[in-house]
């Protein structure tokens, strides 16, 4: 029985014969792209979704994140699954300063996104207010499909980010909206 196996896209390149060239953002960006190492930060019932995306049915390893990472120096996205508590706040920026640049944000579920059905005191409304967050994923809790689909959507911005965009001013301007040096 033959298995079609899928390759990621090349990028565009100058070949001739024994060799290839190509712009080092695009390679970069494929390696990035491909290599993503999630730390999940799950609390409640989205972190439970995200546990059966990394299992065999789904397997977010198909993308390259096979290795979820518990210590933020060796991540490079986090996952926010779940309600964050306003007493929390503090701890998921301190893991995300502690992530190392390129870092990606991926808020998983209504709870983590806004707030979800908890409209509280103490219940912080959103990620957002805290941390810059790339990616949003709807749902309550949403399926492993669509975490699977947040996480490509982070390999596209991966893939296409210019190296040097981290060192604009507007990058800067974002950071510094959330208080981050």
């Amino acid at each position: 029985m033959a298995t079609d196996i899928k390759l990621a896209e090349a990028p565009a390149s100058y070949d001739g014969p024994g060799f290839s060239a190509t712009s080092f953002d695009k390679i970069i960006g494929l390696a990035r792209a491909n290599s993503l190492w999630p730390l999940p930060f799950a609390t409640s019932c989205c972190g439970i979704e995200f546990m059966s995306t990394m299992a065999s049915t789904f397997d977010l390893a198909r993308f390259g994140s096979e290795r979820p990472s518990f210590s933020p120096r060796q991540a490079d996205m986090l996952l926010v699954a779940g309600t964050i508590a306003k007493k929390m706040g503090p701890v998921v920026k301190q893991v995300y300063l502690q992530m190392a640049e390129p870092r990606w944000v991926i808020a998983i579920g209504a709870c983590a996104s806004s707030g979800g059905i908890f409209d509280t005191y103490s219940v912080l409304q959103g990620i957002d207010r805290i941390i810059p967050v790339d990616v949003y994923v709807p749902g309550c809790p949403p399926r492993p499909e669509q975490i699977l689909d947040g996480v490509m959507q982070v390999q596209e911005l991966a893939k296409n980010e210019s190296l040097r965009r981290r060192n604009t001013e507007e990058y800067q301007k974002l950071l510094n909206s959330y208080n981050i040096q």
